[in-house]
């Protein structure tokens, strides 16, 4: 099943893609399995191997570029068209603009299989923690690094960065302020290529910050920040830029970047076409694209029966969940407890795997994969599937049963609630949709299933938090600090990722303690603290971590199932 993706940074992270929705990365990720990882990064080169995470190995068909063709195109599809490409925006998590950016961007770290921060030499010499108390990180920039404006990188773009995401400003539309909140100052090092970050409160997860750089220039004003990269990215420093965007045609191609100072990209062009997902597997098969996902039986059969394809399967962190809305009757956490006990979560994942020859884990954590070390079931009771207990919960909420068949009433209204799902979700989604449907009239819930538009689900739903019921993915949400701002209390109008827009005080404290603990066993066990009460909350109901399954053409090389890895474009090729 591919629900909508929010951050990639794929979290992600810039998909590792969110979402903060990431198919580019998301969906070259495949099935889980069980392995040994631990939780998050400790704060220098120098951390024990042990506090590294460790999913699955990636599975992109490494190949040296002496083996590969110069020249040639991939090409790729979005879920949606990219509006809002300034990933640190609240507009900007969507997966796929975020795994662009790290294109076209400067990415200082690029993590590698084991899920290990790897400085990339064409932009960080190096970087370090140089004191702990206070905790000061001081980055060695290339020389060579500049904008496509002509500016180098220097301090000046972290210190824009930092201050359009700490939360200090609300005027800067930040979609999370987490580590940039704990840092209190950015300066000049010994040189211009040096950059001083010192922190007020510890962050282990350092590295994920300025994920990827953005230019001051860009940057520097709540409207620049907030407008200037919609429909445009105004300055790149990466080894690509945009070469088109074609609203009409839902096209956008990115290429080499003649200015680019490192080693020259195998490739001439990646496209990207907007498709609805139930067209994806048509359109590899039509030789239109060079990946689709194959998660579904229908989908799994038709490309692993053809001959250009290849099933690639590797160990991502990919979620499927049911966020509840904060509207009407949602707004009662009783309401939301009794639908999550209503809701037979290993009953939906038998919809959405059947055909799928891939375990689909049923997942008991918000914050941890099953496979990643600090991983418990913090379910408990509110992911215990009862009927029996959601009716009573239901009435205790002052919601009447009003007898076989009919919805439950309450001061004259009935319960009704609403899905909101993509016009452009797959069958498997729909099925879903469909399964929870019956589900919720058993304990006498009314539940509509509404399809809008997929160019308007995220802004005029998701984002606008207009829905009672509704599901995507969260993808790349690694190191764990990563998925604070899906849980975190709104500011103001700023939601960050939190779209139920439900958290509680002890929630945030709890995860502000957690990333600021640098022992990454004392980290996982607060985080777990927290999770326990997001589930308490009735926020969201965790269904599975995702086993994507890819099909890729054959030949495509250093591309893939890439699981934590991030990839290298640069690389990216077809063997000769």
């Amino acid at each position: 099943m591919d629900a909508t993706t929010r951050r990639g940074r794929d979290r992600s992270r810039l998909a590792r893609t969110q979402l903060t929705r990431s198919l580019v990365a998301a969906t070259a990720l495949a099935m889980v399995v069980t392995g040994c990882s631990s939780s998050s990064s400790t704060s220098g080169a120098s951390a024990p191997q042990s506090a590294v995470p460790k999913l699955n190995a990636e599975d992109i068909n490494p190949q040296p570029v002496s083996a590969l063709k110069q020249g040639g195109v991939f090409r790729s599809w979005l879920q949606q068209w990219i509006d809002q490409w300034n990933p640190y925006q609240v507009d900007g998590t969507y997966g796929d603009s975020q795994e662009i950016m790290k294109m076209v961007e400067p990415l200082l770290f690029r993590i590698d299989a084991s899920g290990t921060f790897q400085p990339v030499p064409e932009f960080l010499q190096s970087a370090k923690v140089v004191s702990s108390s206070p905790q000061v990180v001081l980055y060695t920039l290339n020389p060579k690094a500049h904008w496509s404006d002509g500016k180098p990188l220097s301090y000046l773009d972290f210190k824009a960065v930092w201050q359009a995401d700490n939360g200090s400003n609300p005027a800067y539309n930040s979609a999370n302020t987490t580590g940039y909140n704990q840092i209190s100052d950015v300066s000049q090092g010994d040189d211009p290529t040096q950059v001083k970050v010192t922190f007020s409160t510890p962050f282990a997860d350092w590295q994920s910050l300025f994920y990827p750089l953005l230019p001051a220039a860009g940057i520097s004003t709540p409207d620049a920040f907030n407008k200037g990269w919609i429909d445009n990215i105004p300055i790149t420093g990466g080894a690509f830029k945009l070469g088109a965007q074609d609203k009409s045609a839902q096209t956008i191609t990115v290429v080499p970047d003649p200015n680019w100072w490192g080693d020259k990209p195998v490739l001439d062009k990646f496209t990207y076409q907007v498709l609805a997902l139930p067209a994806v597997t048509q359109a590899f098969l039509n030789n239109e694209v060079d990946v689709a996902s194959a998660g579904t039986a229908d989908s799994y059969g038709q490309l692993k029966a053809d001959p250009n394809a290849v099933i690639r399967t590797a160990g991502p962190w990919d979620e499927v969940h049911i966020s509840f809305g904060s509207n009407g009757a949602m707004a009662d956490q009783t309401v939301r407890q009794a639908l999550g006990k209503a809701i037979d979560r290993t009953a939906l994942i038998k919809v959405v795997s059947q055909g799928v020859p891939v375990t689909f884990p049923e997942l008991g954590n918000h914050i941890f994969m099953t496979n990643q070390a600090g991983y418990q079931d913090n379910s408990g009771q509110w992911g215990k599937f009862d009927p029996a207990a959601a009716k009573q919960l239901l009435t205790q909420a002052g919601w009447q049963d009003a007898g076989a068949g009919k919805p439950r009433t309450k001061d004259g209204q009935q319960l009704e609630l609403h899905f909101v799902l993509s016009q452009g979700s797959p069958q498997a989604t729909d099925d879903m949709a469909t399964a929870v449907q019956s589900m919720l009239a058993q304990v006498g819930v009314k539940l509509d299933v509404d399809k809008v538009p997929a160019n308007d689900y995220d802004e005029k739903y998701i984002n606008a938090g207009k829905f009672d019921l509704a599901t995507w993915r969260n993808t790349g949400s690694f190191p764990p600090s990563e998925a604070i701002p899906n849980y975190q209390e709104p500011s103001g109008d700023n939601v960050y990722e939190n779209y139920s827009k439900l958290s509680t005080p002890e929630i945030d404290s709890l995860l502000k303690q957690a990333a600021s603990t640098l022992d990454p066993v004392a980290a996982a066990k607060i985080y777990n603290q927290a999770d326990a009460e997001i589930w308490a909350l009735g926020q969201s109901l965790e269904i599975y971590q995702r086993p994507s399954v890819v099909a890729y053409r054959k030949g495509l090389a250093n591309y893939g199932a890439s699981g934590l890895a991030d990839i290298d474009y640069t690389k990216v090729g077809w063997q000769k």
